[in-house]
């Protein structure tokens, strides 16, 4: 089931993201830290009503946060669609535990979904340039690679910015 995230999944989504970190960091994968994603960030997010949660069996195991704001530093990327008519990923995790059961999949077809209905021309993110996983997992959906943004207290090493066109662009 996805849901809203309340303030009370807090404490259990971060957890979820350090464990995703401790894994990521196991396979070399330098995109999380202690400087992000804070609590701070999901705080926020949950105040916006733009966290949402996996639950399986009352347990919380994965998270996804979108909205329609676009960040300034996006501006840079040239995108395939005109704004502001499109929704943005971020912060998609999943607990390595309950890793490769298609939960990352299911909480992307709800985003998507999500933006077909607030009548989003496209849906936009980002991922870690040193996670071809990820890469991998969103290029088999549909998505292009379209440019590079930096995060310098995450990681010296880019971000690859991708766009999935969610149907045509009106007159």
């Amino acid at each position: 089931m996805i849901r809203l995230a309340y303030f009370s999944d807090l404490n259990r989504v971060k957890k979820i993201t350090e464990a995703c970190a401790e894994d990521m960091i196991s396979k070399n994968i330098y995109q999380w830290n202690e400087h992000y994603p804070s609590k701070e960030v999901f705080k926020n997010d949950i105040e916006n009503k733009e966290l949402y949660v996996t639950e399986i069996n009352e347990l919380i195991v994965g998270c996804v946060m979108f909205s329609k704001k676009k960040d300034e530093l996006y501006n840079k990327i040239d995108w395939l669609t005109s704004d502001p008519d499109n929704l943005y990923i971020h912060r998609l995790a999943v607990h390595p535990k309950s890793q490769n059961m298609g939960i990352a999949r299911s909480m992307m077809d709800f985003a998507e979904a999500e933006a077909v209905k607030l009548n989003c021309e496209s849906v936009r993110l980002d991922t870690f340039s040193k996670n071809p996983r990820n890469s991998r997992f969103y290029k088999a959906r549909g998505y292009v690679k379209l440019g590079n943004v930096y995060f310098p207290k995450q990681s010296e090493f880019p971000f690859f910015c991708f766009e999935k066109i969610l149907k045509n662009k009106r007159s």
